[in-house]
């Protein structure tokens, strides 16, 4: 897993590093990662580096000392360096000194827009982790003028960089190059911060558990359940389905299909769309109700069931069983109208929520925030459940403060339908025995990466994404 720490904790364990490093070698390395992945950008963007035209905007402090020693590194190269000092007075010194003595070149806010113009690649090193808010107007009056490919420093500035939000004017960066560690930026807000490159510089030691993790392919992989040699259709789970309505049959086809689909056990759908379901799956047991659909070992329940009394009916049924439950769309409705109904839950049974952003305020009484983090943490701890707030950015917490995040690829998944075929695999991964929060995790990055592989590049529909399922486990199983 990838980790991911605040920015408290990162410049805590900066301070413990730099007592015990020579003065200025941590800088150093890091401007060297800067130049690397500058040089690398140029030759991808403009065809060359030496002769290319770089602008560096720097601010005060550590952040524009590292895109000054950059500077220094790519005039080693070649290239032609202008510097926009935002606070001349307050630029740091060693590397103004350096990025001098290597012929770099400065100029004041009047002459910016002409080279910002120009310039083949620009360098953000306006602010560092510790600024919070929108740019300044000096600096906010140059962002009409980036015509180039933008490689940040961090972060890009004007972005938070604990919660990913944006109050005002704000860099939009190509690519961000981060030192030691991830920070909750590159993954709260990732249409901003671009691609985001780690360069190492030996902070990890000084680091204890990360805030924030992030599954690699390679984790899903490894934990995706297969058949072995012994296994029968029992004994990878049974999933069971109570989703549907005659107002909304096709929910139940759509989380019964990605059921199907994610894994080799079997599943078992309860509800008024049975025939629908065994028409579209022939695979599936499909009963009328969920007193009839036998034993299974996790149940989904939610998408299309309404909110009325039988649906709220359904409900209690599946949270009576005993079994891991994830609950999902009217779900959700229905425990934030009737909190009783989670009575029914036998306490120590996994619960999984899986709100959308208008789901969870009716569930917690408040919208998720600028702080979505702690938002999630919050609700998980209220309802003794994993909660998966769905976003761009997807957010998985545990009652124990555990937090995964999962970057989708682009916004495909934003379309009617894709919450079910979510909770469809979410509850083949439950009934699999995967621990509830990893299952969540597991289950958002495959469905992620279907919406991915079933789009190339143009809108896709729910039922698309399903298809692409086997296609998605298959790439991470290789990897696994």
């Amino acid at each position: 897993m990838q980790g991911i720490w605040t920015t408290d904790r990162i410049r805590t364990a900066e301070q413990r590093l730099l007592a015990k490093t020579p003065d200025g070698a941590l800088m150093r390395r890091a401007a060297f990662g800067v130049a690397v992945n500058a040089a690398e950008m140029l030759s991808h963007h403009a065809g060359r580096v030496a002769a290319s035209r770089v602008v560096l905007l720097v601010g005060a402090g550590n952040n524009g000392g590292d895109a000054l020693w950059a500077g220094k590194f790519l005039r080693n190269r070649g290239v032609a360096v202008t510097a926009v000092l935002l606070n001349p007075e307050k630029a740091h010194r060693e590397g103004l000194e350096a990025f001098r003595r290597a012929g770099g070149r400065l100029v004041g806010l009047e002459e910016a827009p002409r080279v910002l113009e120009a310039a083949d690649l620009v360098i953000d090193g306006i602010v560092g982790l510790s600024a919070r808010g929108p740019l300044r107007a000096d600096a906010a009056s140059l962002l009409d003028h980036l015509n180039a490919p933008v490689l940040a420093v961090d972060l890009p500035s004007g972005v938070d960089p604990d919660h990913g939000t944006v109050d005002g004017p704000a860099i939009t960066a190509t690519r961000t190059v981060t030192f030691g560690a991830r920070k909750p930026v590159h993954v709260l807000n990732p249409q901003r911060c671009g691609e985001v490159m780690l360069i190492d510089i030996g902070l990890l030691p000084e680091l204890s558990d990360p805030d924030i993790q992030r599954l690699d392919p390679v984790d899903v992989g490894l934990a995706w359940p297969v058949p072995g040699p012994q296994d029968n259709k029992y004994s990878q789970g049974v999933t069971g389905i109570a989703a549907g309505s005659a107002t909304y049959p096709g929910a139940a086809v759509l989380a019964t299909g990605a059921a199907v689909l994610a894994t080799s056990g079997m599943v078992r759908y309860a509800g008024p769309a049975a025939d629908l379901v065994r028409a579209r799956w022939p695979e599936v047991i499909a009963t009328g109700s969920v007193t009839d659909a036998g034993r299974v070992q996790a149940w989904v329940v939610g998408p299309g069931i309404g909110t009325g009394q039988d649906g709220r009916d359904v409900l209690r049924q599946v949270l009576s069983a005993g079994v891991p439950v994830c609950a999902d769309a009217d779900a959700t409705t229905l425990m934030a109208r009737y909190p009783e109904v989670l009575d029914a839950r036998d306490p120590g049974t996994p619960l999984v929520l899986t709100p959308h952003a208008g789901e969870f305020e009716r569930l917690t009484g408040a919208a998720p925030g600028a702080d979505r983090v702690a938002a999630v943490k919050a609700a998980a701890r209220k309802f003794d459940a994993v909660v998966l707030l769905k976003g761009n950015t997807t957010l998985i917490a545990a009652p124990d403060g555990r937090v995964l995040a999962n970057v989708a690829r682009g916004s495909w998944l934003a379309t009617p339908g894709s919450g079910d075929v979510l909770s469809g695999l979410l509850g083949s991964l439950l009934a699999g025995g995967l621990e509830p929060w990893l299952a969540a995790g597991a289950a958002a990055h495959v469905h992620a990466l279907a919406a991915d592989l079933a789009a190339r590049g143009v809108p896709v529909s729910a039922g698309g994404v399903e298809a692409a399922i086997p296609a998605a486990v298959r790439q991470v199983r290789r990897l696994g």
